[in-house]
């Protein structure tokens, strides 16, 4: 049974947000003290938003096609 564009829409938004989340954590792992000059904790901060939403909007991205092509396994048994 195929979503409805409302409910894809909304998957979607949630996926990303969820997976940008989810990214954002996992940076906060990485010690990159020694990289960041010093007085540049702006530019540090954007790096980190930044890269947490390309990451996980990549794999938002991911499972939602994920999800689609399963959707549509239907078709080659029919």
């Amino acid at each position: 049974m195929s979503l409805l564009n409302s409910e894809q829409a909304v998957l979607a938004i949630l996926a990303n947000i969820f997976f940008i989340g989810i990214s954002f954590y996992a940076l906060q792992a990485l010690m990159l003290d020694r990289i960041i000059k010093k007085n540049h904790v702006f530019q540090a901060q954007l790096l980190f938003i930044l890269a947490s939403i390309t990451i996980g909007s990549t794999v938002a991205n991911f499972f939602l096609n994920l999800t689609a092509w399963s959707d549509q396994l239907q078709f080659l048994f029919n």
